[in-house]
């Protein structure tokens, strides 16, 4: 037996409010679309990964969601354009990433970020 995938689902009285956050500003596709749930992603070959801390790092929250970007500054840009709240960075942090938290319309704590 192999993972194949982790889909990670957070509860959201209207779902269509994903859109401008992983949509126009993330770029990940409308993959699904049934009115009571929309999943958001991209056909890149991702690796399977899941995480469990006691902290972000750097004396932050543990944030519920992580997403690497090539290029992590113009995310942070697109982020600040679009209002979404941010809470953290951008920071170069000693374990070889740059990031910054924001949160998504649910009010999710996003980790953006880049290696180094």
């Amino acid at each position: 037996m192999q993972v194949t995938r982790i889909v990670a689902n957070f509860p959201a009285p209207e779902p269509a409010r994903a859109r401008t956050f992983y949509e126009d500003v993330l770029g990940l596709s409308l993959l699904m679309d049934h009115g009571w749930i929309m999943t958001y992603g991209s056909q890149t070959q991702m690796g399977v990964q899941v995480s469990f801390a006691t902290e972000g790092g750097s004396n932050t929250a543990v944030p519920d969601l992580s997403i690497e970007v090539d290029d992590v500054d113009t995310a942070f840009e697109r982020m600040a354009a679009a209002g979404f709240p941010i809470e953290y960075g951008p920071a170069d942090e000693p374990w070889g990433v740059r990031r910054f938290f924001v949160r998504d319309p649910f009010g999710k704590l996003i980790n953006i970020l880049s290696h180094t």
